[in-house]
């Protein structure tokens, strides 16, 4: 590995926001799903959620331009346990969703610990998410069509709430904990040997500056999981 790719993927990690993330509830289109989560890539979200189709998710691979590897990805038996989940974690639900009590997308504040929760285009959240989150949010129109598509709706949200961190300075320093750093470090820049030691039950090695193994894959034979 160079020392400039190294480099890249330590400031993509550094800027991950562990609170800022997405539910696609129902949302199971492969291209609006793969959509979804390059853009959650995009403003550095650390993780996405989903209830896709029958329980089951699919990426299209060339949608989501392997972004898979760098958005960790959570699927849930149902909506109402995966939103459940994320309250208890103390992350307030904003719901991309058209009614009366929805405000603009513009007032909410993103610099809390945040889930948006997206549902399919037809049909939109699920009563069973609506009945969780926070706030419904809608985004302006000015011409004759009432919505966008879930993937662009989820961008425009998603980039407010990077503007609003930025200004925040919540991407000037990292804020992954350190033992969550480390092993994703690792995961990302060594991923077969990652594989390697999952399936052996040992822990990840020391690497080095330079992103080798410290002591060479030989290094492995004393590695245990302790």
């Amino acid at each position: 590995m160079s020392a400039s790719r190294l480099q890249r993927i330590q400031q993509v990690l550094n800027q991950r926001q562990p609170d800022l993330t997405a539910v696609m509830a129902g949302v199971h289109k492969e291209h609006n799903v793969s959509a979804v989560m390059r853009t959650c890539d995009a403003v550095g979200a650390w993780e996405i959620h989903s209830v896709g189709q029958d329980g089951r998710l699919v990426i299209k691979r060339t949608a989501a331009a392997g972004v898979q590897r760098w958005v960790r990805l959570h699927q849930h038996p149902d909506v109402a346990e995966g939103c459940r989940a994320l309250r208890d974690r103390g992350f307030q639900l904003v719901a991309a969703h058209l009614c009366d009590e929805a405000v603009d997308f513009r007032e909410v504040d993103y610099t809390r610990p945040t889930a948006l929760v997206l549902g399919r285009e037809k049909l939109g959240v699920p009563e069973a998410a609506l009945a969780q989150v926070d706030t419904a949010i809608r985004i302006p129109m000015a011409g004759f069509t009432d919505s966008l598509n879930v993937s662009v709706a989820a961008a425009v949200v998603l980039y407010e709430a990077q503007r609003q961190r930025l200004e925040a300075g919540l991407y000037d320093q990292r804020r992954l904990d350190d033992e969550t750093y480390r092993r994703t470090l690792f995961e990302w820049v060594q991923p077969k040997i990652a594989r390697y030691c999952r399936q052996r039950g040992l822990r990840y090695p020391e690497l080095d500056d330079e992103g080798h193994v410290v002591g060479g894959i030989e290094a492995l034979q004393g590695v245990d999981a302790s």
